[in-house]
């Protein structure tokens, strides 16, 4: 008899763990023990699931560095009692949730697949029931006894995408997300196909490190026609700044203006580092191409090429958290670590 897969659910707080009182009409979480009641069709899954929530559930909003230490320790502490754990989470901030733990879990061998939803998963119109069924068979998918999947990854609206790629493009359309410089890692339809091509392939055999150190001593700062100097230099001369994500026009072009890269080079010389990232949905910084980002080239700004913000704001605090020394920053910044970049 075919042993099955165990799954862990890890409710943190959202909308897909709430249902409705119809007699008041106020959203209210529920117990994930009863998650059957709720959802009959999960007994037809050919695996088991147990759930964890946290004890005090949160908006997404709330979301900081210490609920992505207590998910990532979760999974640390439950990660060779289960084959794969599904992350119910608030959709507003989940880009960046499922961002900085694909950095914090290193070596990661199993699925790790967040999902939420835009209705509760008793509303009548719901797509929660969907989204949680999808993203639980896709965390048990085994091939020759061993996770297909062995990333964190994000799954909305039949699409499974790569955690550190994705974006929040919509409040109020169920395909809340999008992942426009890299294509789904699966599908699901009629049948759930799965994009080998597409998957973060594991290289050698070390065991999970969680990562809990993360440094938010970092800041983003959105370029804007008009901007002026003193909200520059404010944002640059910020106590204990470390590092800055600069969200520029285009292909990573910037003001060309005196004052400005003379705040740019002030700040790097501070030691504080400089990410490059566009402004645009997708696309991709190509530092040099135009002369409104040569300077930015000349002076040795980080080139976030076609990263996420939020996979470089969480890629930041992982690194200075991490400790990488000055003399290695850039480099391994430009590098894709979980396959954030291209």
């Amino acid at each position: 008899m075919k042993k099955k897969t165990k799954i862990l659910l890890i409710y943190t707080g959202g909308t897909i763990g709430m249902v409705k009182d119809y007699k008041t009409g106020v959203l209210k979480s529920f117990d994930f023990k009863k998650l059957l009641t709720h959802i009959p069709e999960l007994a037809q899954l050919a695996c088991s699931i147990k759930s964890v929530s946290f004890r005090k559930p949160i908006d997404s909003s709330n979301m900081n560095i210490t609920h992505w230490v207590r998910i990532a320790s979760i999974i640390e502490k439950q990660y060779d009692r289960y084959d794969g754990f599904v992350v119910l989470h608030g959709s507003d901030t989940m880009s960046y949730s499922s961002s900085a733990l694909s950095f914090m879990l290193e070596h990661l061998s199993k699925p790790v697949v967040f999902t939420g939803s835009q209705l509760p998963i008793g509303d009548l119109r719901t797509d929660a029931k969907e989204n949680l069924i999808t993203s639980i068979q896709i965390a048990a998918l085994q091939q020759r006894t061993k996770p297909v999947i062995t990333e964190v990854c994000l799954y909305f609206e039949y699409k499974l995408y790569r955690a550190n790629r994705t974006t929040k493009i919509n409040a109020e359309h169920f395909e809340a997300f999008a992942s426009l410089n890299y294509p789904a890692l699966a599908e699901s339809g009629v049948h759930l196909k799965v994009n080998q091509e597409n998957l973060l392939r594991r290289k050698g055999r070390k065991p999970l490190f969680v990562q809990k150190q993360m440094d938010n001593r970092v800041a983003i700062l959105k370029l804007f026609p008009g901007i002026n100097k003193e909200i520059v230099r404010s944002i640059f001369s910020a106590t204990n700044l470390k590092a800055v994500i600069l969200e520029t026009y285009g292909a990573g072009n910037a003001t060309t203006e005196d004052w400005f890269l003379k705040e740019v080079g002030q700040a790097i010389r501070n030691g504080i580092y400089i990410v490059n990232v566009t402004q645009c949905s997708g696309g991709s910084v190509i530092m040099g191409q135009y002369e409104t980002s040569e300077a930015l080239q000349k002076m040795q700004v980080i080139n976030g090429k076609d990263i996420t913000t939020e996979a470089a704001i969480t890629k930041l605090m992982y690194l200075l958290g991490s400790g990488v020394s000055s003399k290695s920053f850039k480099s391994i910044f430009e590098t894709s670590l979980r396959g954030e970049m291209t």
